[in-house]
Parts: C-alpha cells; structure tokens; sequence
C-alpha cells in the first residue's frame, strides 16, 4: 500500500495595499453615529495566543445561552480557509471582505477597532455588528487580538476583557500544531505575537483572566465576567502565574 504525501503547507496570504492600511489604521477615528451605537452596547472580548480556545468557548456559550449573547463576526481581508474539510463560511467565523470594501469603511471611521495581524491580513470589528446585538437587547461577544484591545478600551472603558490561556505551553504548542501545518516562519509569529499576549496581564490591570483547563469551567468562568460578576482573586493570582510561566516557555524558543 502506498501512503500518500501530506499536501504541502499552504502560502499565507498578503496584502495587496499594506501601506494604504498602514496610513487609515495610523489615522483611524471613530465616526459620531458609531460612537453612539457603541455607548449602549454591553461588549465582552476575549483575547489570547492562537488556539487557547476563544471561539470554542463564545460557541459553547452560544449553545447554552443563545438569548443572551450576539457573536459578534469580525471583517476580514483573508481568503476563507478549509476548517475540518468544510469552506469557511461567509458570516459565521468571518465576514469575508475586499481589501478595497474594507479600505474604505475604516477610511469612514466604522470599525470598533482594526488591526494589520502578522503583517498578512486586516481584520477587525464593525460596528454593523454592534448596531445588531444593540437591537437585540443581547450582550455582544467577540474574539480580538491583543493590538486591538487598547484602542477599544480607549473609546469604550467599560468593555470586559478576559484573556483566555492555555494550561501550560506543552498543552499550547500541541493545540497550535494540531490545528493543520505551519510554516516554520509562521510559527514563529504566533509565538512572537503570543509573548506580547503573555507579558500584557503584568503591563495592564483591566484584564480578567481565564485558564482553560477545562472547558465547562472556562464557559462558567467567561459568561460570571460577562454578566458583571468578578472572579475569585486567589484564583486570579495563580492565572496571572500560568501568564508568566508561558512568557517564560516562549521566550526560551524563540
């Protein structure tokens, strides 16, 4: 019997226009009509390294409380990607845009945030979707990279912040491997962009942290923040040194 070949690793995409995205991203203000969209909205985040579990998490909440919650899809320049043999699909893990669409909206100011991520695409949160989980009534919740999180804290304080860690970084590199080939170049971004992940619980105080051991626990950890119940602070220190014990296996590989 003759075992096939594993497919090549795929090129990762780039940007047509960098240097546009660059210029409106550097100069990027909020229009009045989405500021006011934004003020009435309940808004949680999660942040964290690729494969710490995020979307798992918004989808199990989704599941057990879908009146609560409006996921919020981010905009992106990206092609869809093949997930478990499936296409993705265009407004379940993304809102898949031209680079020109999505230009000229961040130029209109009508993004909650925007970022230029591993150099390769732009994605980032319209505030479309905000408008929608305001009309519902629901709390909107959103996965984000970590370059967003300050500017929307900027225009939107009280937005809740949970990072969301892997146990350990053996745990972490087997999920991240484990979700398809990764160039070696490619590889080493996320662990560049991760050690910035890691290092920001110790920088900034508005982080909640959540470690996903296990992920019941993450879900109940995730919806108590969400609706304005804190974490045991105990709890929060012995996260805040899983943070730091993953800052230290990063480091040492790169």
């Amino acid at each position: 019997m003759i075992t096939p070949e594993p497919p090549a690793p795929a090129a990762a995409p780039h940007l047509q226009n960098p240097a546009a995205f660059r210029q409106a991203l550097e100069q990027y203000r909020m229009n009045p009509e989405a500021q006011a969209v934004l003020d009435q909205t309940r808004l949680v985040l999660l942040t964290g390294p690729s494969s710490s579990g995020r979307n798992t998490i918004i989808n199990r909440l989704l599941q057990l409380q879908k009146d609560d919650y409006y996921f919020v899809v981010s905009d992106t320049t990206r092609p869809p990607r093949i997930n478990d043999g499936a296409l993705e699909q265009n407004g379940v893990a993304y809102w898949f845009r031209s680079e020109v669409d999505m230009l000229a909206d961040i130029k209109n100011g009508d993004f909650l945030e925007a970022e230029l991520i591993h150099g390769q695409q732009v994605s980032g949160i319209s505030i479309r979707e905000l408008q929608k989980a305001h009309d519902m009534q629901r709390i909107a919740i959103a996965d984000v990279d970590l370059g967003g999180v300050e500017s929307i804290i900027g225009v939107k304080p009280d937005t809740i912040i949970i990072m969301v860690l892997p146990p350990d970084f053996d745990t972490w590199q087997a999920r991240l491997r484990g979700r398809g080939t990764l160039l070696p170049e490619e590889h080493r971004r996320r662990l560049e962009t991760a050690a910035k992940i890691f290092a920001a619980p110790k920088e900034r105080d508005y982080f909640k942290i959540v470690v996903n051991d296990n992920l019941e626990h993450a879900v109940e950890q995730v919806d108590q923040l969400a609706h304005g119940q804190d974490l045991d602070p105990n709890q929060q220190q012995v996260a805040k040194r899983v943070a730091e014990q993953l800052l230290s296996g990063t480091r040492a590989v790169l």
